[in-house]
C-alpha cells in the first residue's frame, strides 16, 4: 500500500468510527460521517469501500444518497429534534446567548441544506419526471 492510500485509509476508519458513535451519542450526527468515509475508502480500499456500501445499517443510506440524493424523511427529523437539543443544552449550559444564537443559525443552515433533498425516492422519480430539480437550489 502506497502512503497515500494508508492516508485514506487511516481517515476513513477514524470518520467511520466517529460515524459509528453518531449512531449511540445524540448531538453527533453520523450520516456526514458515513459520507466521508465511504469516499475515503473509494480512494484506498475497494474492499472496505464494498463493505461500507453493503453495510446494513449504512449501506441504504449510502447507495440512495451516491445514485439519487436521497436523505431520508425520519433522519431528516431525527436531525432537527439532535439539533434543537444541542442549542437548548449549550443555552442551559453555558447561559451564553451568542454562542446558543451562532451555533442555532449554523445548525438552521445545515437543516437547510438537508431538507432541500427528496426524502424518498419515489419523490426523486416524480422530480425527475416532472423536470423539477432535484434539490431546491441547485
Amino acid at each position: 500500500m502506497t502512503p497515500k492510500k494508508i492516508f485514506w485509509a487511516a481517515c476513513g476508519f477514524i470518520l467511520l468510527g466517529i460515524a459509528y458513535l453518531g449512531v449511540i451519542l445524540p448531538g453527533l450526527p453520523w450520516s456526514i460521517f458515513v459520507v466521508m468515509s465511504a469516499y475515503c475508502f473509494a480512494k484506498s480500499s475497494e474492499r472496505m469501500h464494498n463493505w461500507l456500501y453493503n453495510h446494513k445499517l449504512f449501506g441504504p443510506f449510502l447507495t440512495n444518497w451516491s445514485e439519487k440524493k436521497v436523505f431520508p424523511l425520519k433522519l431528516k427529523y431525527f436531525m432537527i429534534a439532535t439539533m434543537a437539543t444541542t442549542v437548548a443544552f449549550t443555552y442551559f449550559a453555558t447561559g451564553n446567548d451568542k454562542a446558543a444564537l451562532w451555533t442555532g443559525g449554523f445548525m438552521i443552515l445545515v437543516a437547510v441544506y438537508c431538507w432541500r433533498y427528496p426524502s424518498t425516492v419515489a419523490e426523486y422519480d416524480r422530480r425527475k419526471a416532472a423536470g423539477e430539480k432535484i434539490a431546491w437550489f441547485k
